[in-house]
């Protein structure tokens, strides 16, 4: 009942932990499929009242091959129809949840009606079954997240689980062969599914690639599961694009718009700047782009995930594209929880760039709330700016906009811009200063591929098509924002 239990909860999180991943707004996603597992449970247990007493162990070897099948295989089915299928990702989705759900209300009550048929002390076999259960599900709540998800990945974590639960059919086959019919048909169906996930677990990389190159259409060369979050880098000739749990973070081809549109019209009015933070960016391109100017003393940038920074600090393709930045003995490298970092620690900077994932999620919503940025007004010189990257104002406007009434709430006086950026579409940051009167740059010192003065002076006007509609600030009781996002870009969608 340890390892039964262990593998129940497992393909619960598996499957919440996949649809927040792919389908976002993991508060939704893991409500749902939650619901929808405990619902086929309570299914399932009524359906095991119809298991005859003489078939009750020879049920339970079938469920258990069942249960090791559908599992092992769901997170790999799923991650390919959402990658080639897309349309039918969430029917399947939640008939998997239900199946496996109802197989595994079943579970329990067909081992209790064995051992009130085997057992005097039935009582106390009922506290023994029940203790283990829950203990089963506190192991694999612990391990899920601290080692399976990050190290083992969704995919292969499920075929671990099918193999477990394959185990537990042949462990009772063996152990009550002689109650079992027609026990070596059933040992020879568990002996080969247990191969077939054996091979499924080894093989659990390939699907993936095959699923990721149905998602991003490019050859991956690279790819990882960090304690954080999926990093996936394509190529296609000379574009280099990366996704971060399949979200567009960049594309070489066009990610100098997006950059210089960050850091230079806040920088380029500040020629006494010398201390510069950076929240987020751990591909370093902000950073390149920052260290251009001989002013700046130093630069610290807290970036969360090692996994981001360390790979744009040592491979040869990325280097190339932040030109080494890392390597800068003015910069220096923290890897934390931006939020916790900046309640911790003290100092003043001149210019601090806030360049976090869209808002798509809680975790990322908090980083965009009003107690947020009233931590980066404490960490701001009187004179100094921050700018925040705001999420497009043509596609999702009630975030953009959402985004500058909570710096506004904060303390900020806000300059909201927008430019365009090829991969992503218009694309909006907000500049906000303790002090108003904040006049964009009219020309730029150092050469840019893409700004100048007149493009400057542009992104700062919104056209009639980008009007400012009436929303809330973004606190962290309610998350406004991340609701705002959601049905921006869902409205996209259809």
């Amino acid at each position: 009942m340890f390892f039964v239990a262990s593998c129940g909860l497992a393909y619960e999180l598996i499957a919440g932990a996949l649809s927040s991943y792919l389908l976002g707004d993991s508060v939704l996603q893991f409500s749902s499929v939650i619901g929808c597992y405990l619902f086929a449970m309570g299914v399932g247990a009524q359906l095991s009242r119809y298991v005859k007493d003489e078939l009750l162990l020879t049920r339970f070897v079938d469920i258990e091959l069942m249960i090791g099948l559908i599992g092992g295989v769901s997170s790999s089915l799923l991650f390919l129809a959402f990658a080639w299928l897309a349309t039918p990702f969430r029917a399947l989705l939640y008939v998997l949840v239900f199946l496996l759900g109802a197989l595994v209300g079943m579970e329990i009550p067909l081992v209790m009606r064995t051992l009130n048929r085997a057992h005097a002390h039935f009582g106390d076999l009922i506290a023994r079954v029940l203790t283990f259960d829950y203990l089963g599900a506190l192991a694999v709540s612990l391990l899920f997240p601290l080692l399976l998800a990050p190290h083992l990945g969704l995919t292969r974590t499920a075929f671990l689980f099918g193999i477990v639960n394959v185990g537990v059919a042949l462990f009772s086959v063996w152990s009550f062969r002689l109650a079992i019919v027609r026990f070596r048909e059933r040992a020879l169906y568990a002996v080969a599914l247990l191969a077939l996930l054996v091979l499924g677990f080894f093989a659990s990389n390939w699907l993936v690639y095959l699923g990721e190159r149905g998602m991003f259409g490019d050859e991956v060369v690279y790819a990882v599961n960090t304690p954080y979050q999926r990093l996936v880098l394509t190529r296609w000739k000379d574009d280099l694009r990366l996704y971060i749990n399949g979200n567009l973070q960049f594309s070489s081809r066009d990610e100098y718009r997006y950059h210089e549109a960050l850091v230079h019209p806040a920088l380029a009015t500040l020629p006494w700047a010398r201390h510069v933070l950076i929240l987020g960016g751990g591909d370093g391109l902000a950073l390149r782009e920052v260290l251009r100017y001989d002013h700046v003393e130093d630069v610290t940038l807290v970036d969360l995930d090692h996994a981001v920074t360390d790979l744009f600090a040592s491979a040869p393709l990325l280097t190339a594209l932040n030109h080494g930045s890392f390597l800068d003995p003015r910069v220096h490298l923290v890897n934390a929880d931006a939020a916790r970092w900046l309640n911790e620690t003290p100092g003043y900077f001149d210019v601090i760039y806030i360049d976090f994932p869209d808002p798509s999620n809680f975790a990322l919503g908090k980083l965009y709330s009003v107690p947020m940025y009233r931590d980066v007004l404490h960490h701001l010189s009187s004179h100094g700016l921050v700018v925040v990257q705001a999420t497009s104002p043509f596609f999702a406007p009630h975030a953009y906009w959402s985004i500058d009434a909570t710096l506004r709430e904060a303390g900020f006086h806000t300059s909201p811009y927008h430019v365009y950026v090829p991969s992503f579409g218009e694309w909006g940051f907000i500049i906000g200063s303790p002090e108003s009167g904040f006049v964009p740059p009219s020309s730029y010192a150092l050469p840019m591929r893409f700004l100048s003065g007149n493009v400057t002076h542009e992104m700062f006007e919104f056209p009639p098509d980008m009007p400012h509609p009436e929303v809330e600030a973004n606190h962290l009781n309610d998350q406004a924002l991340v609701r705002y996002f959601d049905e921006d870009w869902h409205q996209v969608i259809r």
